[in-house]
């Protein structure tokens, strides 16, 4: 399998990180989501200026894979927790992971997850919170593994339309 080169995203990466952001949403939620509600939400929640406002932010960190060549095929992004359950400074959210479908499998997310638990670790963090979608089974089966469990649940609006989440949390 293509090895993968993780780093910090930087400002320059906007562009890559907005095609990519789409492109993983739509492959991931495209089976049950409406098609109107599916592209509003990804113009909004992965243009280019979310991106940019979001590397910008010292309070939040993207990191981004790339093969060899360059071409972005993951990414995950940590945030000040935006979740509603019960949260104090030392919680830090991982708002988004993702791989592209070609690259996961292979150790690939086991790799970004522990990058993920070192960067909020480094930011003295004592819990990592997410929100997951009940029907992502594969994605809640990497979750569990990881040592996430459910604390709670919200509604995730894409474009107009609701979607029940599961909120997880696992201790660092």
């Amino acid at each position: 399998m293509t090895p993968i080169h993780w780093r910090h995203a930087g400002a320059g990466d906007a562009d890559a990180l907005s095609l990519l952001g789409g492109a993983t949403f739509l492959a991931s939620f495209a089976n049950d989501h409406p098609g109107g509600a599916l592209i509003d939400h990804i113009r909004s929640a992965h243009g280019v200026a979310y991106y940019q406002a979001a590397l910008a932010d010292p309070r939040q960190t993207v990191l981004i894979g790339e093969t060899p060549l360059g071409a972005p095929v993951g990414y995950a992004m940590l945030t000040p927790p935006h979740l509603p359950v019960a949260t104090d400074d030392r919680d830090v959210e991982l708002k988004r992971i993702y791989l592209l479908g070609g690259w996961q499998g292979g150790g690939h997310g086991d790799r970004l997850m522990e990058l993920v638990f070192e960067e909020a670790r480094r930011r003295g963090a004592a819990r990592l919170l997410l929100a997951v979608y009940p029907q992502n089974e594969r994605a809640r089966r990497f979750y569990a593994r990881h040592g996430f469990a459910a604390i709670g649940e919200m509604t995730f609006m894409v474009g107009e339309v609701p979607f029940r989440d599961l909120i997880y949390a696992a201790r660092l």
